[in-house]
């Protein structure tokens, strides 16, 4: 079931071992999560981010699919990992993630984690080069989320059998590549039936989405471009 057959949003709530943390998980909307201390608190702040997602499913032609979203509706509650607790990050897999997915289904998810790597492109193409200083990330600036956020990628690639040098994460040729060879694999094991490794290529596809959009909004949320004007 794709996000555009009904008007609701599916949401799936992993829940840290301690309780400490849940995360709402849009299913449909890879890189649609977030998480919070309570499953109430949790699904509000996915919905409040749907404005800021909205710019992720233009990107993927879908936007008028998502723009029909009236409301969320859980449908599943799974337990997560003990970084779900610490981080607040989706660590754990649900059942929908274990899914087998039709053809059509995985050029869907490839679509939309396509356009979270656009989005994260135009974005820093377009914020200040150094950041708002605060809590978040020890005040990193532009370049270190960015390097940090390609390197965490380059890792996740390795469950691919992409091997791809940090160099050529630097560039646009080698990121365009790298990305290129990212979907492929993804294709050849959804062809198998495999796992990327331990990962099923549902996470997988999420998680990297959702990376690629948290640093976003991270660039966005610390943009100093308007105080520098």
């Amino acid at each position: 079931m794709g996000g555009a057959v009904a008007n609701h949003m599916r949401v799936t709530l992993e829940i840290g071992p301690k309780g400490k943390k849940v995360v709402a998980v849009a299913a449909d909307w890879p890189g649609l999560a977030r998480g919070a201390t309570t499953e109430e608190a949790a699904i509000e702040r996915v919905c409040s981010y749907v404005p800021r997602y909205a710019a992720v499913a233009k990107l993927a032609g879908m936007e008028a699919a998502f723009a029909a979203i009236a409301d969320a509706e859980v449908v599943e509650r799974y337990p997560g990992t003990g970084s779900t607790d610490f981080w607040g990050i989706s660590f754990a897999f649900s059942s929908i993630d274990q899914q087998a997915m039709s053809g059509e289904a995985l050029e869907r998810e490839l679509t939309l984690m396509r356009a979270c790597w656009a989005f994260f492109d135009e974005v820093r193409s377009r914020v200040s080069a150094e950041m708002q200083r605060g809590p978040r990330g020890g005040g990193r600036d532009r370049d270190r989320i960015v390097r940090h956020t390609l390197a965490a990628e380059q890792d996740w690639a390795k469950k691919l059998g992409v091997l791809t040098p940090q160099d050529a994460m630097l560039t646009d040729e080698g990121l365009n590549a790298h990305r290129d060879a990212y979907c492929n694999a993804i294709r050849v094991l959804h062809s198998q039936s495999n796992l990327a490794r331990t990962w099923p290529l549902r996470y997988l596809i999420r998680h990297t989405a959702f990376h690629m959009l948290d640093h976003a909004w991270e660039m966005e949320d610390k943009d100093l471009t308007a105080k520098q004007a």
